[in-house]
């Protein structure tokens, strides 16, 4: 049986627990998720879950509603905010019994990698395209780099204002750029930590989005993969990174792009 037609109990039956939500209360302010999220996104998890005084998960917090918002910039979305005013009001919340095939069928329609499951601690646990790394990394497969569908790689250049960066991440759908002619890369996550830290959240600075990409900016590293390898080594390869982003020969490959490919009727567990 192909791994798209097994469910998550079966592909993952030791981990499927363990990577535990991260919740935020609905009355808490923008910038409480913001400090979050520069430690969270890509690693641990992918968004914030929105909760209320009983835990109930409300809505998402992720990295796509903090840049949306930022483009009106005022220190008044993280001071005067609450996060349940800018949230997702869509939870995914999924079985153990569902499919990998439907799985991914639902995160290709709100385009958003990232549903909650309920576990034995009457909590939910994370599912993101991150975990599901682990099933391409134990899957059975002779597919390599150069059989997925190939995504160009987006850049930027000293030129671009933030403004012009946050645009083109929204209109070529991609959460990273490359700077041009290097392996480095700008995230939401970079700029999101870049208005926490060297920012103060907006305070004091009206001209946020005409800034041009200067030194501050912390950019993280792409790995550079020269050989054509299968994809369930590039997955525990890409599992292992803190944030996993990878250029093989003049594209780029994501875990999303992963995840997706786990949907070939050739690959087994």
């Amino acid at each position: 049986m192909p791994i798209s037609e097994r469910n998550l109990q079966d592909l993952l039956p030791l981990s499927l627990e363990s990577t535990p939500c991260v919740s935020i209360h609905r009355e808490n302010k923008v910038w409480v998720a913001a400090s979050m999220l520069i430690h969270y996104l890509e690693s641990f998890t992918d968004s914030l879950v929105v909760t209320d005084d009983k835990s109930k998960p409300l809505g998402i917090v992720g990295g796509k509603e903090v840049l949306e918002n930022i483009l009106n910039p005022s220190s008044a979305l993280f001071d005067d905010t609450v996060v349940e005013d800018i949230m997702d009001k869509n939870v995914d919340i999924i079985s153990k019994e569902i499919t990998l095939k439907d799985l991914l069928q639902r995160w290709t329609q709100t385009r958003r990698a990232f549903s909650i499951l309920p576990n034995r601690f009457k909590g939910y646990s994370a599912i993101s395209a991150r975990k599901l790394l682990e099933i391409g990394a134990n899957c059975a497969t002779e597919m390599t780099i150069s059989e997925l569908p190939k995504k160009k790689i987006i850049t930027f250049t000293y030129n671009d204002t933030l403004k012009d960066i946050i645009n083109s991440m929204f209109e070529n759908k991609t959460r990273k750029l490359v700077f041009k002619n290097t392996l480095n890369f700008i995230s939401d996550r970079i700029i999101i930590e870049y208005v926490v830290r060297e920012l103060n959240y907006l305070r004091n600075i009206n001209y946020f989005l005409d800034l041009k990409f200067e030194e501050p900016f912390r950019l993280a590293e792409a790995k550079v993969i020269s050989g054509d390898m299968k994809i369930s080594e590039l997955s525990k390869i890409m599992f292992g990174m803190m944030h996993p982003f990878v250029i093989y020969q003049d594209h780029v490959v994501s875990p999303w792009d992963l995840c997706i490919a786990l949907l070939d009727n050739k690959i087994e567990l």
